[in-house]
């Protein structure tokens, strides 16, 4: 049977299994459950004493591996026998699982991955700030020939606007609008997506408005916008998650 001992490095839990892994080895995806129930979101197996793994092993560790996704955990492997490697090959599972060398690389890989999530995740708040306004806006359908219909910006994040106005545009319809953001970026054209649209019911003080997404907007202006929201957001708004 194969023995797995637990033991932890920094924020990892590492299981240190030796022996077999094949029909027997259902201990394993009972040890990575365990791991993730006691909030472990990083764990490391090392496979330094893994003499052996056949097709049933493979599935076991499919299993433990399907677990470790629900869990919106990972998972990771170090120190893998040329042999064990090999069965991996053949059934492709060598290009799934993250395999390294040694358990001081896989390590510092996890740390590498919480310090990529913390970014990413700051740059996802600062993508969905909203700031208050309230400055005209001019838009009308990308696929007609009409007029432009003018309304008042209600808010404005990086990703998007708050629009209201007396008319509204339909689902998924794309718009063509012009608003001026002063100092800077000063007057955009931009393309819109009609993403939201108030009911009257829910939000009787706003309507009516919609909700307008950026679409195909460029990373430059996307940035500027961002960096007009940043710049007059209060301060104690602006600090927020940083």
């Amino acid at each position: 049977m194969l023995e797995i001992s637990l033991r932890r490095v920094h924020l990892v839990g590492v299981l240190d299994l030796s022996g077999n892994i094949d029909i027997d080895a259902s201990n394993f995806i009972e040890k990575v459950g365990w791991r993730l129930d006691n909030g472990y979101k990083d764990i490391l197996c090392n496979f330094e004493n893994v003499n052996f793994i056949d097709y049933a092993g493979l599935s076991v560790l499919a299993i433990a591996y399907k677990n470790i996704l629900n869990y919106n955990a990972r998972i990771k492997f170090a120190a893998m026998s040329i042999h064990v490697k090999k069965v991996l090959c053949l059934v492709c599972m060598d290009r799934i699982l993250e395999i390294y060398e040694d358990e001081q690389s896989a390590i510092k890989s996890f740390e590498e991955d919480r310090a990529i999530s913390k970014i990413q995740k700051t740059q996802l708040r600062r993508r969905f700030k909203r700031l208050p306004l309230d400055i005209a806006i001019q838009f009308k359908s990308k696929a007609k020939e009409e007029e432009c219909t003018h309304g008042k910006v209600l808010n404005i994040s990086a990703v998007g606007l708050l629009v209201f106005s007396d008319k509204t545009y339909p689902l998924n319809e794309i718009l063509s609008v012009k608003l001026t953001l002063l100092p800077k970026p000063g007057t955009l054209d931009l393309d819109c997506k009609v993403v939201w649209l108030v009911q009257k019911e829910i939000q009787p003080q706003i309507y009516p408005a919609m909700g307008l997404e950026f679409y195909h907007i460029n990373s430059e202006t996307q940035k500027k916008i961002l960096e007009f929201v940043e710049r007059n957001l209060p301060l104690s708004c602006s600090s927020e998650g940083s």
